[in-house]
């Protein structure tokens, strides 16, 4: 049996413009073990969203190609597979939390109709255990008078019960991998530690493993197992969570971690990374952080950053570091 549940290697994404082919993602490499929670973090732009959404080919076929790498999940090559295929595994054995409630669900169906559809269309059980299920669900993640709301319309709900019907709808088929995209970003702070616990209840329930996108170092580092740190379309380190918030290698990683507020930094100015993400038609030639990186050196202008191996866990791709 594959170690791990699903696995990338060198995948690379492209989008067609007008000025030709646009590559976007490059050369990503990452694994999620069964019943882990492996947290992407980095700034917006940088292409966690994207990487999640090219696991199941959901970008659209007529604007995306993936011109190099492997998607392994359950030992088949998600980039091999069929449209068939791909639609028996998307919202059954892999399922998305994504970031706007308001764009993934469908202000014209009922919200009842909607958390059921996935679970009709798998084929897991009848209309009636389907609406048992989703009732359920509502009242897990915090919904109160589920029932009456199963009837009701998107645009009854806040912003913040919809993303509360989005993580209910994610879990209907009980998933192997649940990739939430920024899942609490729109909920009150109240109530994400709620559902953050009734995520990681879940993951232990069904054995169920996470791809968790955020940009909060704090939320990530008391949840996930392993972390990557994404900029600008490539993943320039991995490690265990101690391995990347304690002691961080690359100098992107160092920076985004420097300017996080903490307690320890009361009363202090925070640090700030100097510039923006670039757009992937301003990608440089080298490192993709060149222009922002304070420990730079020449080679960095010129070549792309080697991959090294710290430890067995621990994955950073720089030249400076170890140097």
């Amino acid at each position: 049996m594959q170690p791990y549940l699903i696995s990338l290697k060198d995948l690379s994404v492209q989008l067609f413009t007008e000025e030709g082919k646009l590559s976007i993602i490059e050369n990503i490499s990452f694994s999620i073990g069964r019943s882990e929670i492996f947290a992407l973090v980095g700034e917006s732009g940088c292409g966690k969203s994207i990487t999640a959404l090219s696991l199941t080919q959901l970008l659209p076929s007529n604007q995306a190609s993936y011109p190099s790498g492997s998607i392994i999940f359950e030992e088949e090559d998600l980039t091999q597979c069929s449209i068939e295929k791909l639609r028996s595994i998307r919202g059954k054995d892999i399922t998305y939390i994504f970031q706007e409630p308001f764009s993934s669900l469908n202000p014209l169906q009922k919200i009842g109709d909607q958390l059921i559809e996935g679970f009709l269309l798998h084929k897991l059980g009848d209309k009636e255990a389907a609406l048992a299920k989703a009732e359920a669900l509502l009242k897990r993640v915090g919904i109160t008078d589920a029932k009456q709301r199963l009837d009701q319309y998107p645009n009854q709900f806040s912003g913040g019960m919809l993303q509360r019907v989005s993580i209910a709808m994610a879990l209907m088929c009980d998933p192997k991998l649940l990739i939430a995209d920024e899942p609490t970003s729109a909920i009150d702070v109240t109530i994400q530690l709620q559902l953050i616990e009734l995520l990681l209840e879940l993951k232990a329930e069904i054995k169920m493993s996470i791809l968790f996108i955020s940009h909060d170092i704090g939320l990530v580092s008391n949840i996930a197992d392993r972390i990557g740190v994404m900029y600008a379309g490539k993943l320039v380190e991995v490690g265990t969570t101690a391995e990347v918030i304690d002691s961080p290698k690359h100098p992107y990683a160092k920076a985004l971690i420097d300017a996080y507020p903490t307690k320890d930094k009361l009363g202090k100015r925070l640090q700030i990374i100097d510039g923006i993400v670039p757009t992937p038609r301003d990608y440089p030639k080298g490192c993709h952080f060149y222009d922002r990186c304070s420990e730079r050196v020449s080679m960095c202008k010129e070549k792309d950053p080697i991959f090294k191996n710290l430890s067995e866990t621990h994955i950073v791709q720089c030249f400076v570091v170890g140097s």
